[in-house]
């Protein structure tokens, strides 16, 4: 088992980025869909009574989907798992400020293989030890990472010009580009800190796949949160309801896109 702690400081208030986040999810989820690949989702409702984080959240939103993934998972996963055994379902319940996903692989690694993302999102600079309230032996196993959206290196496959923190200002709020240090200036500013728990038990392949899932979700957070301040006169201003409104559109867009088209989006390392 790897667990790791990202901390993603931006220029955003709480309240800002759960409108910010929501939209960005929509408007990714479209580009990671086409070609018989991509996302589909099955609910999007609320949900009451589950409680999480020991019992301080109880009700948010609750969405289930499964990601169709065969070109996106690395070459040597590939040659070793059969076909159509390469999606996998997520859970997630958006209690925000906390939010915890589920992702897991049950028609073929049933048990063996969990994926945990527990978000707390606070109006800091990522300065708190225990956001998520770990026990000591969980602790001495945690590695807290920072990302920086602006100053750490994209993959070159990654990389566009209109999602570069450091060429982008917005007309709305007057924020960015954000320049060396901005993380100590910046105000507004907040921290989403994201612990990110993996175990996949298969024989041999265990160290280097959990190795791999990590990566990945720190490719994965630094592009999107790149974004979510990239993206942010598209999205400043609107409402929950809008955002409510968006989902439903792109659910059926997704219903539409997946199997129209070449695949699209992230691809897997060979």
């Amino acid at each position: 088992m790897l667990i790791k702690e990202f901390r993603v400081v931006l220029p955003l208030t709480v309240e800002e980025y759960q409108v910010g986040q929501l939209y960005s999810v929509a408007q990714a989820s479209k580009n990671e869909t086409g070609g018989g690949e991509g996302i589909e989702v099955l609910k999007n409702e609320p949900f009451t009574d589950f409680p999480l984080l020991g019992g301080k959240f109880t009700s948010g939103q609750y969405t289930y989907k499964i990601y169709h993934l065969a070109s996106k998972v690395p070459a040597f996963i590939r040659l070793l798992a059969p076909k159509g055994s390469l999606e996998v379902y997520e859970e997630a319940w958006n209690a925000y400020p906390y939010c915890k996903t589920v992702i897991t692989n049950p028609d073929y690694m049933k048990n063996n293989f969990v994926l945990c993302i527990e978000t707390m999102h606070a109006p800091d600079r990522g300065e708190q030890e225990n956001v998520h309230g770990l026990s000591p032996e969980k602790l001495k196993q945690r590695d807290v990472v920072f990302i920086d959206i602006a100053n750490d290196n994209v993959e070159t496959r990654d990389y566009k010009e209109l999602e570069d923190p450091k060429k982008i200002k917005s007309k709305k709020t007057g924020r960015g580009p954000l320049n060396t240090g901005w993380q100590k200036t910046a105000n507004p500013v907040m921290c989403a800190y994201k612990l990110v728990t993996v175990e996949f038990k298969w024989f041999g392949l265990q160290n280097r796949v959990e190795s791999f899932i990590q990566k990945s979700e720190r490719r994965i957070f630094l592009n999107f949160h790149r974004q979510v301040f990239c993206w942010l006169d598209q999205w400043y201003g609107l409402t929950m309801e809008d955002i409510r409104a968006l989902e439903d559109k792109t659910k059926k867009e997704l219903d539409q896109q997946i199997n129209q088209g070449p695949v699209r989006g992230t691809q897997g390392d060979e």
